[in-house]
């Protein structure tokens, strides 16, 4: 019998058969879930659920916390004080792509291993992105008003072919998004902070490096924001790139808030420079009830949901089990992340 010489701790919920996956893919490993000490999901994939134990219950999960050398997501039960808990761990596979700024903020001095999500949700977030340029193409907000008013006009609209869709941080979601707009026949410009020697990249009619915005900024009809919060990329977006924009162009972020200036970008929306916005993140999470983006009618308000799609947990098991069987043979791990680049 094959000796057990790591223990995973499930720190978040996930569906039983892929718990029993996990399980039978890797025997040597020590599978430890316990779903009575999580918080019951609000909705699939959600993997921060809030948690009410008893005091039993609490003394009970620390315990198995002091066990655990890997964990499956984060413990946000215990986000401060969780190296004090785990003296035995030395990696956390985690169920988001965009960990960066969290492990910065909370984790740098620990020396454990991170390795994120980056591509499970590239489909989805690209999915998002196409409604939202057909959302503004096909003037959705014209048959919303009309059938509140219940007014019959025909009209017309305009369509995706030809059009410029800018994309800034062409990763694996950026690519993705790329690969379906191209199926649209639209033209696609874009950065990455690193290509191929030629200068290339499949799918991407021009691609341009990280420092000069301004080429994608004046081309775009529509600019999708995708790239990672660092501190090259925080505020990267302000009144000034805004300006640069041709009038009408749409922006969509599905990056995080802070890459962008909110307060321009809605000053912007208000004197109609642009046509509209598509909204994934913003700088405060949930949006203020009192925010004017709310109640434009040009302005998709998303609760950083456009990534989550009920296939997610399989995709994340997936790469955790890969990540595994890279782990118990000492070799290179999978999306691990280089924390060096928050910094």
């Amino acid at each position: 019998m094959t000796d057990i010489k790591h223990t995973v701790l499930i720190a978040s919920y996930l569906e039983p058969e892929l718990v029993e996956q996990i399980r039978s893919e890797v025997p040597q490993v020590e599978i430890v879930y316990r779903p009575d000490l999580l918080g019951k999901p609000r909705y699939i994939a959600d993997h921060n659920t809030p948690v009410n134990r008893t005091p039993e219950q609490e003394d009970e999960w620390q315990a198995l916390l002091a066990q655990a050398d890997i964990l499956f997501d984060f413990d946000h039960s215990h986000v401060k004080d969780l190296p004090q808990f785990t003296p035995k761990l030395k990696w956390i596979q985690a169920t988001s792509a965009g960990i960066g700024q969290f492990v910065k903020q909370n984790y740098a001095t620990t020396g454990w291993k991170f390795t994120t999500a980056s591509g499970v949700h590239a489909r989805p977030l690209a999915e998002f992105v196409i409604l939202s340029m057909l959302f503004f193409a096909r003037d959705f907000e014209y048959l919303q008003r009309s059938k509140a008013a219940h007014h019959w006009a025909r009209n017309a609209t305009t369509e995706l072919a030809g059009k410029t869709l800018a994309i800034i941080g062409l990763g694996k979601i950026g690519q993705e998004a790329a690969r379906l707009a191209k199926a649209f026949d639209m033209r696609v410009i874009g950065n990455r902070r690193s290509a191929k020697a030629d200068g290339t990249m499949p799918n991407v009619d021009e691609l341009y490096p990280p420092g000069d915005l301004s080429p994608l900024l004046t081309q775009a009809d529509y600019l999708l924001l995708i790239t990672p919060h660092t501190p090259e990329t925080e505020g990267m977006i302000g009144a000034e790139q805004i300006d640069q924009l041709k009038k009408g162009a749409v922006v969509i972020n599905i990056s995080r808030g802070a890459v962008m200036d909110y307060k321009a970008l809605t000053a912007a929306l208000q004197n109609g420079h642009l046509r509209g916005a598509a909204l994934d993140v913003f700088p405060v999470e949930p949006l203020p009830a009192d925010d004017p983006l709310w109640d434009m009618p040009n302005v998709i308000v998303n609760p950083h949901s456009a990534s989550t799609a009920d296939t997610e947990n399989a995709k994340i098991t997936r790469i955790f089990i890969d990540n595994l069987k890279a782990y118990l043979a000492d070799k290179p791990l999978h999306n691990l992340l280089d924390v060096e680049r928050y910094y």
